[in-house]
Order: C-alpha cells, then structure tokens, then sequence
C-alpha cells in the first residue's frame, strides 16, 4: 500500500485517543488504536492482513501480531469472527473489515469463544479480566 497511512474514524482526535479508533496501514502491516472494552483504557495492537490471490472471492488472513487477552482471539493471533469465515463476502473491503474488528474489540462475544479462559473471566469476573486486558494495554504502548 505503499507510505503509512492512518485514518481514524468516529469521533478519534489523535493516536492516543480513539472513540471507535485509528488505523495505521503500511503494507500488510495494520496498527489498530481501540479500547480493548468499554472499561479499559485505550492500547495499540498489530495486525497482518494476508491477500491471497483469491481475493475478493475468498477472505484474507487477519491475524493480531500484538499479544492480546480477548475472547475472540486464538493464541496464535487469529481472529474468531464470521466476516473472515463462513460469512465472507467479496463485496467486503479493508475498511469493513477493521470496522467489525474494532466493534469485536469493544464487544467481545463469549458465546463463540477462541480463548476459553478470557471469555470465562469476561462472564463470570470482569474485574480479574479488566486486570490482564488492562496488562496487554500497557505492554502495548511499550512495544509500540
């Protein structure tokens, strides 16, 4: 995609605050500014987003590089979110994408579950998980 870019969207007045949030695209490499959930404070996360040449037909691979402690995310980075599965759609594009991810980020969904151990603590103590979401958050401004 060439030089970095950023774009934000919903309200974000800078990098460091971000009501939906911020991306920043340089090459296959995508930097996501969002507040993890509601409560925690906002943190910066990695991705790669991989085209085949399949695409628009067939999703590309979304996958976190940044460790994260979410309910919808495996271990390895993945993403557990229809869009990028059984729901894809070639009419979907970078935008659509990063906009549900950012919307999975604010509202996790336990009932699908790709860390088992997040999506446990998401519904049964949010404090103990507010404490690891809110760890990854600082980690991530550290390595960023």
């Amino acid at each position: 995609m060439g030089s970095a870019l950023w774009s934000c969207w919903g309200g974000c007045t800078g990098h460091a605050e971000a009501s939906l949030g911020c991306v920043r695209v340089s090459n296959s490499e995508v930097e996501v500014i969002n507040k993890l959930i509601s409560f925690s404070t906002p943190g910066t996360f990695k991705l790669t987003i991989e085209f085949t040449e399949e695409y628009p037909n067939k999703p590309p691979t979304v996958r976190f590089v940044s460790k994260m402690f979410h309910p919808n995310v495996y271990a390895d980075g993945s993403i557990c979110l229809d869009i990028l599965q059984n729901r894809w759609s070639p009419t979907y594009d970078v935008s659509s994408i990063l906009t549900s991810i950012q919307s999975l980020l604010d509202e996790p969904n336990p009932n699908s579950p790709a860390n088992s151990q997040a999506a446990q603590l998401y519904q049964e103590n949010k404090r103990e998980y507010e404490k690891r979401v809110s760890a990854i958050v600082e980690q991530s401004w550290r390595d960023c």
